[in-house]
């Protein structure tokens, strides 16, 4: 190989490794763009948010809705009811209070989904 030739290919392989450098972006941009583009930072918020809306309806439905079930119930304590076949024994009372506590969730969020989306012409609920 001549001088010329290795100049030229030298030139080459400069002129490539830095039209690759050019489309590369610095750790801090690409994890900017990252974060953007998979809007990150909005599902942290709503995270945040939906554990913090999840301890209210949790409160709600233990400290406010519940006593007043109990009241209506005839023994009052049908949250500890237990049906026992044999030696299998069916915590009912518990499993009925997750179907309320289930219920309840359901249908706050409904509300504020629909009141949510109320602003929002394009799309039914």
């Amino acid at each position: 190989m001549t001088e010329k030739q290795a100049g030229d290919a030298k030139e080459f392989l400069k002129n490539g490794i830095m039209a690759i450098g050019n489309g590369v972006l610095g750790f801090d941009q690409e994890f900017m763009a990252f974060l953007l583009k998979y809007q990150v930072i909005g599902l942290a918020v709503a995270v945040v948010i939906g554990t913090a809306a999840t301890k209210l309806v949790n409160s709600t439905v233990t400290d406010i809705i519940m006593p007043v079930v109990a009241v209506v119930t005839p023994s009052g304590k049908w949250q500890t009811a237990v049906l026992e076949i044999g030696p299998l024994k069916f915590l009912l009372g518990d499993y009925l209070s997750a179907i309320i506590d289930f219920m309840i969730i359901a249908v706050l969020i409904f509300l504020a989904v629909k009141y949510l989306m109320k602003g929002d012409m394009g799309k039914k609920i």
